[in-house]
C-alpha cells in the first residue's frame, strides 16, 4: 500500500542556530522524500534564519520546502497559515528548536494508520540550548517531575493515552471535525487542540518509540519568558475547559501563599514560623533535584543550578499565573461597573 502524503509544518522566527539541525534531520527521514513537503511559517525573522533556509534547498534540492509570511508572528497563527497551504495527507507539526529521529515521520505516520490515537506524539529528549553550565542544568530541570510534574512527554513512559502531545501528528481531515488552533492563545494552544479532539471522543496517543531531541532554553532568562507565557496562558484556557486542570498546575497558589505569608507576617509571629517553614521544605526538595541530577549525571555543577532552573520555573509560571487571573477579575469588574 502506498504511503500516504506528509506535510511538516513549522513555526519560525529568528532561529538561525537550529534550523539547520532541524532541516537535516528531515532531510534523513526514512521516509519516501517525493512524499513529504516542509512548510515553514516565519514571522518575518530578522535575523538569518530565511538565508539558512535558502541555503539548505539550494543543497538538498530533492527536498521540497516552501517559506511563508506569518505576519502575525503568533505559533497558532503560523500552524493555520502552513496548514492552509499544506497539500499532505498527513500533518507532522514540529518545532523550529527541534531535532525529530530518523524515523520519526515513519513512526508518526504507523501509529495515525493503526488507528492508535487521532492525534499522535512522542517524547522530547531534551538538550541544553547552549555551551554553559546553567544551559545543562535547565535542560535536566525542564524534564524533571519536580519541575514538570507528570508530564508523560517530559519524563516519558508507556505507549498510551494522554492529555496532550507536543507537536503532535494528525490527518488534516481531522480539522474538519474540530477546527484550526486557537489564535487568541498565544501558548497553550496545543492543549487546546487536542482538549477538542478529546471532547470529539477521539484519542490523543503517546508512543514513546516516537522520539525527537528539543533544545531547552540557554539562560536563566530565557527560561523565566518562557514561563511566564506558559502560566499567563495557562490560565486564559482553564477558564474555557476548567475540567482540564491538573495538580502540576498549582504552582500558581504555591506563589500565592508565599505572597500571604511575606505580607502577613509583618504582623503575626505564626505567618513567618509558616513561611520559614515553606521555606526550609521546598528548598529541601529543591536541594533533593539538585543532588539527585548531580549524582545521576556525574556533574557537580548541577547540585545548585538544578534547583535554581526549577525555581524560575515555578516562579514565573505560578507568578504569571496569577498575574492572568488578576487582569482577568479586573476585566470582569470594571465590565460590571460599566454595565451598572
Amino acid at each position: 500500500m502506498s504511503e500516504p502524503t506528509v506535510s511538516v509544518i513549522i513555526p519560525c522566527y529568528n532561529e538561525q542556530n537550529t534550523i539547520h539541525l532541524l532541516l537535516n534531520a528531515l532531510w534523513e527521514q526514512v521516509y519516501p522524500r517525493e512524499k513529504i513537503e516542509i512548510v515553514i511559517a516565519d514571522g518575518m525573522s530578522t535575523d538569518q534564519t530565511r538565508q539558512k533556509i535558502a541555503e539548505f534547498q539550494q543543497a538538498h534540492p530533492e527536498l521540497v520546502i516552501s517559506i511563508i509570511n506569518n505576519l502575525k508572528r503568533t505559533i497558532p497563527a503560523a500552524l493555520n497559515r502552513a496548514i492552509e497551504v499544506a497539500r499532505g495527507e498527513i500533518i507532522v507539526r514540529l518545532d523550529a528548536h527541534s531535532m525529530p529521529q530518523p524515523d520519526y515521520v515513519p513512526r508518526c505516520v504507523d501509529a495515525l494508520e493503526s488507528n492508535l490515537g487521532q492525534n499522535v506524539g512522542g517524547v522530547w529528549e531534551i538538550r541544553p540550548g547552549g555551551k554553559r553550565k546553567i544551559a545543562r542544568a535547565i535542560a535536566v530541570a525542564a524534564a524533571h517531575p519536580l519541575g514538570v510534574g507528570d508530564a508523560r512527554y517530559r519524563v516519558g513512559g508507556e505507549s498510551q493515552a494522554v492529555d496532550t502531545v507536543p507537536f503532535g501528528s494528525f490527518r488534516k481531515t481531522l480539522l474538519e471535525e474540530v477546527g484550526s488552533f486557537d489564535e487568541t492563545l498565544l501558548t497553550n494552544e496545543d492543549y487546546e487542540f487536542n482538549v477538542r479532539i478529546r471532547q470529539a471522543g477521539h484519542t490523543v496517543w503517546l508512543d514513546p518509540n516516537i522520539r525527537s531531541v528539543y533544545f531547552a532554553r540557554s539562560t536563566l532568562a530565557g527560561l523565566a519568558r518562557q514561563y511566564w507565557r506558559y502560566g499567563y496562558w495557562k490560565l486564559r484556557m482553564l477558564l474555557r475547559y476548567p475540567d482540564t486542570f491538573r495538580w502540576r498546575q498549582l504552582s500558581g497558589a504555591f506563589v500565592l501563599t508565599w505572597l500571604v505569608l511575606g505580607l502577613l507576617s509583618i504582623w503575626f509571629a505564626l505567618a513567618r514560623w509558616l513561611l520559614l517553614a515553606e521555606a526550609v521544605v521546598y528548598a529541601s526538595a529543591l536541594l533533593f533535584a539538585g543532588i539527585q541530577s548531580a549524582y545521576h549525571r556525574r556533574d557537580l555543577a548541577l547540585v545548585l543550578r538544578v534547583p535554581l532552573a526549577i525555581a524560575v520555573m515555578h516562579f514565573s509560571w505560578g507568578g504569571a499565573f496569577l498575574w492572568s487571573l488578576l487582569e482577568y477579575l479586573m476585566g470582569v469588574y470594571f465590565l460590571r461597573r460599566k454595565k451598572i
